[in-house]
C-alpha cells in the first residue's frame, strides 16, 4: 500500500468545522479526506453523545457523498462495513486514549495503527472487504476478529 503523509490537526475549530460541514453537506469535497473520516468519527463519539454513530453515520455519510457530486453505488460512495470498522475501532480508542484536547487526541488516533489506510485488511480479506456485500451491509470479518 502506498504511504500517505499524516495530516494533522493543529486546531480544534479546524476539526469541528470538519465535521460539522460534513454533517451540514457544505463541507468542500477535497477537504473530506482519510484523516477528516477518522476526525469526525472521534469527534462525534467524544462531543456529540446524542449522535449513535454506528446507527447515524451511515446516512449521514452517504448524503454527504451526494450533496458533493458523489454516488453511493455497489463499486463506489459509502461503505457500511468500512464505517462500521472504524467505528469499533475508534470508539475503543476514545476510551483508551490518556490524551485531553480535541487535536490531541485525533492526532494521537492519527498516529495509531487504526489509522492506516489498510487497517481493515488486518480482519478482512480483500475479496470480502470490497464486495458489494461488505460495501451494503455488515459482514463479519475473515481474517481476525476484531481486537485492538
Amino acid at each position: 500500500m502506498t504511504d500517505y503523509p499524516i495530516r494533522f490537526f493543529a486546531e480544534a475549530a479546524h476539526v469541528r468545522r470538519l465535521c460539522e460541514g460534513m454533517l451540514g453537506r457544505c463541507l468542500p469535497k477535497e477537504e473530506w479526506t482519510h484523516e477528516a473520516h477518522l476526525a469526525a468519527c472521534l469527534w462525534l463519539i467524544d462531543e456529540r453523545p446524542d449522535f449513535d454513530c454506528a446507527a447515524e453515520l451511515p446516512a449521514a455519510i452517504a448524503g454527504y457523498n451526494e450533496s458533493v457530486g458523489g454516488q453511493n453505488t455497489d463499486s463506489a460512495g459509502y461503505h457500511e462495513t468500512i464505517t462500521q470498522l472504524y467505528v469499533i475501532g475508534i470508539r475503543l480508542f476514545a476510551r483508551a486514549c490518556p490524551e485531553d484536547g480535541l487535536p490531541e487526541r485525533v492526532n494521537a488516533l492519527l498516529a495509531s495503527p487504526i489509522a492506516a489506510r489498510d487497517w481493515p485488511l488486518r480482519f478482512y480479506s480483500a475479496e470480502r472487504l470490497f464486495s458489494v456485500e461488505a460495501r451494503r451491509g455488515w459482514v463479519e470479518p475473515d481474517v481476525s476478529p476484531i481486537l485492538l
